[in-house]
């Protein structure tokens, strides 16, 4: 689900580009609905209301573009640029839940990679040592 200052921060091409997707995408859903196969139901709820705020946030620059306002003068930016200047600030991490875990769990195999002892050491070391008897 894309949040207001996700979707603020892009640009109107990008923008105009999710909105087709995620158009696309609740087309899908709604299929999935007629036909039976939907298996999670308020996945619809949550696409429908990623279009509306897509919607608004389109709306929105057609309004400051028709008098005369930069993107940085409307609310929601003004909003996001203060969110993202306080998080910065205070060395906030602003990832998902979901991106800390994966970065998480691969710097753990990382880890277990590096402690764990080569297998191709172990037999260069007993091929030494028989060389040596």
């Amino acid at each position: 689900m894309a949040t207001v200052a996700e979707i603020s921060e892009y640009d109107t091409e990008e923008l105009e580009r999710q909105l087709g997707e995620t158009r696309r995408e609740l087309f899908n859903l709604r299929f999935q609905l007629a036909t039976g196969q939907l298996d999670n139901f308020s996945r619809l709820n949550h696409v429908r209301k990623d279009v509306a705020r897509m919607l608004t946030e389109l709306r929105n620059r057609e309004i400051a573009e028709a008098e005369g306002l930069s993107l940085d003068q409307l609310p929601a930016h003004k909003a996001a640029a203060r969110r993202r200047d306080e998080d910065e600030a205070k060395g906030r991490d602003t990832s998902t839940a979901s991106e800390r875990r994966a970065a998480a769990r691969a710097e753990a195999e990382d880890q277990a990679a590096a402690e764990a002892p080569d297998e191709g050491d172990a037999d260069d070391d007993a091929e030494d040592a028989e060389e040596n008897d």
